[in-house]
């Protein structure tokens, strides 16, 4: 018996055999062409599959775990589609008049190494998508085959690495669980395991030698145990055999109220990024929707979508909830989430840059027809809206302003709307810490405790070598949300978290002690902490 260490993803556990994602080494071979204008269209029609096959892997995605998770090959696709890639290609053929293979590997190599090399985490990420995009179209030329599972009975995955594209071809029947020696907690594949609910650890030491023996994973404590031995098994089957009765009672606590013992309800809503989101939402039984991020309208846009375009969401979202609460966040562009058309300057630190309510408040014209089409919408059902990134009681001033012109506007215009409660989003220490004033301006808080760890503890929460830093339990972290909420009842608003920790049940008891209001977690994770609340006295 073997025991290895990693790092969770996402928890739970599994017992399976090994299945070992068998990736052929790419060996691209520099060949000399006579024939470069052949050599060009080899390539342009390679490249076009390629794109073929991204443009299904999105709607595959999108229609499978949802829209938002399937943007990352919408990007690749537009990656393969950018002219600086495609012309240093075809520079090389015609320069060099080598091989199409050759002229792919050196041209993903040369860029992704520019974007290793920058400061800015977003681009960094970037690296890993310009290679994976260049391995795709070397397959299609070389006529390799993608990377396969040779499974023929539900098995723990375990790799070197797992691209996004390879998570989601996985036929997800055959997987028990994620096991792979690189990633980040941040990675699209960590972000699909999550949303998949399979439990997931990476930074694990994994052997292909492994393949087909049988193995545990306690993603829970990160361990991944090797040819078990009897009584080892014996604990670990008992062990899922309860995680599993836990999931079916879960299911049993659809319709019952979110409160503790004693009787203190609390609002329990789901986040979400799109329409079909809401689905599952609903599917796990959410309040409402504490988080529409309604930046993806804009990120899944060439241009900025139009007014219309976004009352037809908004609307669209308020009568799928039928009623109940639907908090959107206004505009939260910039950071780790670019759109071209916006033409950000580059920032050597953009977290801390221009983003979300800053860009709202330097270009009014885009933040005045997200609130025209978000009070229109408030016709429709019980839609709440919530500015991001707040720093300053002179933000609120401005923000205020700009709604009661869109206001008038309306009113001149004769087109209806209705008046829509207008909240915060307490994710920087210096909103936290004047939460007694702006508690006034406003009809409710929502503590963004991905952010708000970030800014507390000076960690960029997308660097990977740095999670070991990363405590979301810091006291002073604790101690701003308690802040946070206290102010709020002072005032006589509510407070509730719409970050990572919401979903955090080792934390449950500590938020009701604090007076929390709401919580809006992912949805599959309503249920678990709608029993974590219950628990609670």
């Amino acid at each position: 018996m073997e025991r290895y260490t990693g790092k969770k993803i996402y928890e739970g556990i599994a017992i399976g055999r090994i299945a070992w994602l068998g990736k052929k080494e790419q060996v691209v071979e520099r060949k000399h062409i006579e024939d470069c204008e052949a050599e060009k269209k080899r390539y342009e029609e390679a490249r076009n599959i390629a794109i073929d096959q991204l443009r299904a892997l999105y709607e595959k995605t999108k229609k499978e775990i949802g829209e938002a998770d399937a943007e990352i090959f919408d990007v690749h696709a537009m990656m393969l589609e950018d002219d600086g890639y495609n012309d240093q290609v075809n520079n090389i053929i015609d320069t060099q008049k080598m091989n199409a293979e050759y002229a792919v590997a050196v041209t993903g190599d040369n860029q992704a190494e520019v974007f290793a090399s920058m400061e800015d985490e977003y681009f960094k990420a970037r690296a890993v998508d310009v290679k994976d995009i260049s391995e795709r179209v070397i397959r299609i030329l070389s006529g390799q085959s993608e990377a396969s599972v040779d499974a023929s009975e539900p098995s723990i995955l375990v790799a070197d690495d797992l691209t996004p594209s390879e998570t989601v071809q996985l036929d997800k029947s055959k997987i028990l669980a994620f096991v792979t020696r690189k990633g980040s907690s941040n990675s699209h594949t960590a972000i699909l395991a999550r949303t998949m609910n399979i439990p997931a650890v990476i930074n694990v030491d994994v052997q292909e030698a492994w393949n087909g023996k049988r193995a545990i994973l306690d993603s829970d404590k990160g361990l991944f145990i090797i040819d078990p031995d009897e009584e080892t098994m014996k604990v670990y089957e008992g062990l899922l055999e309860e995680q599993n009765q836990k999931k079916k009672l879960l299911l049993e606590l659809k319709g019952k109220p979110t409160e503790t013992k004693s009787g203190k309800q609390v609002m329990l809503f789901a986040n979400v990024g799109n329409l079909q989101d809401i689905a599952s939402a609903l599917q796990y039984d959410a309040g409402g929707i504490g988080l529409f991020r309604s930046e993806f309208i804009y990120l899944e846009k060439d241009t900025y979508p139009t007014e219309e375009e976004q009352f037809v969401i908004y609307r669209k979202a308020a009568e799928l909830m039928g009623g109940k609460k639907v908090i959107i966040r206004t505009l939260d562009i910039g950071a780790d989430k670019q759109c071209d058309y916006f033409e950000l300057d580059h920032e050597e630190n953009p977290a801390m840059g221009f983003r979300a309510i800053r860009i709202c408040l330097k270009r009014p014209e885009v933040f005045k027809a997200q609130l025209r089409a978000l009070f229109r919408a408030a016709c429709y059902g019980n839609i709440h809206i919530m500015f991001p990134m707040i720093t300053s009681m002179s933000e609120m001033s401005q923000i205020k302003k700009i709604v009661e012109e869109v206001k008038s506007e309306l009113d001149n215009e004769g087109i209806p709307y209705k008046n829509a409660p207008l909240g915060v989003m307490i994710e920087t220490p210096a909103a936290a810490i004047i939460t007694d004033r702006l508690a006034k301006e406003v009809s409710f808080f929502s503590i963004g405790t991905n952010d708000l760890t970030q800014y507390t503890l000076a960690i960029d929460r997308q660097n990977a070598a740095l999670e070991d830093f990363c405590d979301v339990h810091h006291e002073a972290v604790l101690r701003l949300i308690e802040m946070t909420v206290a102010n709020a009842h002072k005032a006589g608003i509510w407070a509730g978290i719409c970050g990572e920790l919401a979903a955090d049940t080792t934390l449950t008891e500590e938020f009701m002690r604090m007076g929390v209001d709401e919580l809006s977690v992912a949805p599959p994770s309503v249920l678990k902490v709608r029993k974590a609340v219950r628990d609670c006295e």
